[in-house]
């Protein structure tokens, strides 16, 4: 009904072209051509929506071809938070950043800029899973450990800390490419 529908609208302009227009004089060539036009169009919606999910599988960002290694930090007294003192994340992968306190005291462990700038998707405390709307930072007042799964979202250097202090060793620098 459509088809037929928009043929006889196109039918007004089968007069008024010239020779050198491009519109078919014939009914079977403009039916031609919008079928045509329509196999197009069902190519490109297609294979744009089907190539994303091929590439990093059904689970998208969350699946296992797109996680990132980041290493441990561990929250004790007077003790650097790694080895490492800078970590570099690539935008879009999905890393687990795993905490342990020894409990040598209340410790936290802030940086409001690094949290605004991931999305987070689970924090598992003692084989609790939380899913927070979002952090601002975490603290220990006991021994433990936490797991924090997120995606890394918005480029830029940021700053995880021990809120006052004042070594290097006591922050880490966060580099998100």
């Amino acid at each position: 009904m459509r088809v037929r529908a928009t043929l006889n609208s196109l039918n007004k302009y089968k007069g008024t072209c010239e020779k050198a227009c491009w519109f078919p004089k014939s009914r079977e060539r403009r039916m031609k051509l919008l079928k045509t036009i329509a196999a197009a169009g069902l190519v490109c919606l297609t294979t744009s929506s089907f190539s994303v999910a091929h590439e990093l599988g059904y689970a998208g960002l969350l699946s296992k071809k797109n996680h990132g290694e980041i290493p441990e930090i561990t929250l004790s007294a007077g003790e650097p938070l790694s080895e490492e003192s800078t970590f570099t994340l690539e935008s879009g992968r999905y890393y687990e950043l795993e905490i342990t306190s020894d409990g040598s005291g209340e410790l936290a462990l802030t940086g409001p800029g690094f949290f605004r700038a991931i999305w987070v998707d689970e924090v598992v405390i003692n084989d609790l899973e939380v899913r927070p709307y979002g952090i601002d930072s975490i603290e220990f007042d006991d021994a433990g450990e936490m797991e924090i799964g997120f995606v890394a979202v918005k480029p830029g250097t940021y700053r995880l800390y021990v809120p006052g202090s004042t070594g290097d060793t006591q922050g880490i620098d966060i580099i998100i490419k």
